[in-house]
This record gives structure tokens, C-alpha cells and sequence, in this order.
């Protein structure tokens, strides 16, 4: 996505536990985990260059309060997330680090995601085929489930893909500008 920026990417790797730290709130975890991503790669950055680092998180209130769908262990996991999100709204929660030699810079983004209702059918076709054991709430919204259960996104569409790029362009625009 950031090549859609028109400007020179390289893409990079950090293997971290990604497991939040107890009594973290859910509303934070995504931006806690982008900035732990920032952290933990131990590359060189040249005074041009920016680190950016990402993390989504789903969130939905069951009336009971925010429960917190990261990625699914197993494709029962999977189903059993999908399920939950069937016919109902979501929060999706983007964080962003943007790391270069001298500062680090977080912030999140948030989307309202509505679901129509799936059938156990569906679900199970979606998680046979799509594999979605990668993304949190078990889905991607650029695939199969967001083309045919997705009914309404409040928010950015990117920030939902995991990426939000009108809140990225404009940080890496502010650094530029320094």
C-alpha cells in the first residue's frame, strides 16, 4: 500500500511476540503493538528514511463490553470469530508507527465495520479457502468476505485493510516538512 504513496519502499520483517501486555485497554492495543513492532526491528535507518509499523486489532461490544479478536489460533478459532461478527458492526483499530533516526511518532485509526449475516456455509468456505489465520477478526476485508458480507465501513477502507494511508501520508508529510 505504501507504494501507492509514490515514494521508494522497502519492505522488512520483525518476528515479536505479539501477545498484549495484561491490563492493556483493548482500544490500545493496536497502537502499543505498532509502536513494539518499531522497537524490536534492529535494522539502520538512513536520516531520509522512515520505519513504518502496523498493527489491527478488532474489537466488538457484545453489551458486556470490548472484546478483542486478534488473529485466530486454529480455523476453529477462525469460525468461531466470523460467527460472532455475523449481522453485526465492529470496531477496527489501525495503529501506526512511524520511526526514523531520532523519533518515533504512534497514532490509530478506527473504522466501523457491518457485517451482514453469514451462514456457518459461508464461513466455513471462507476459512477453507481464504485462510485468514493472519489477520485479526480472521478476515480481509480485500478478499471474498468484504466483497460479499460487508455491508457498510464508517472510517477509512484502508484503515480496515490495516493500513491507514490519509493519516500516513500526512505524518510522513509533517516529518518531511521538519
Amino acid at each position: 500500500m505504501l507504494q501507492g504513496l509514490d515514494l521508494p519502499v522497502e519492505v522488512t520483517h520483525v518476528d515479536m511476540d505479539e501477545t498484549p501486555p495484561p491490563g492493556l485497554p483493548d482500544e490500545q492495543v493496536a497502537e502499543h503493538l505498532a509502536r513494539e513492532k518499531a522497537k524490536a526491528w534492529t535494522g539502520s535507518l538512513a536520516p531520509d528514511q522512515a520505519l513504518v509499523t502496523a498493527d489491527t486489532t478488532v474489537l466488538l461490544d457484545d453489551g458486556s463490553g470490548p472484546h478483542l479478536l486478534n488473529k485466530p489460533l486454529d480455523e476453529t478459532d477462525a469460525r468461531r470469530m466470523l460467527a460472532l461478527l455475523s449481522g453485526r458492526t465492529h470496531r477496527v483499530i489501525t495503529g501506526v508507527c512511524i520511526r526514523t533516526t531520532n523519533t518515533m511518532h504512534s497514532f490509530a485509526d478506527v473504522a466501523l465495520v457491518t457485517f451482514r449475516s453469514l451462514s456457518a456455509e459461508e464461513i466455513a468456505y471462507y476459512v477453507r479457502v481464504h485462510q485468514p489465520m493472519d489477520k485479526a477478526g480472521a478476515y480481509g476485508v480485500q478478499d471474498w468476505i468484504g466483497f460479499t458480507a460487508v455491508e457498510r465501513i464508517e472510517g477509512s477502507f484502508y484503515t480496515v485493510m490495516g493500513l491507514p494511508m490519509h493519516r500516513v501520508y500526512l505524518a510522513l508529510r509533517e516529518l518531511a516538512e521538519r
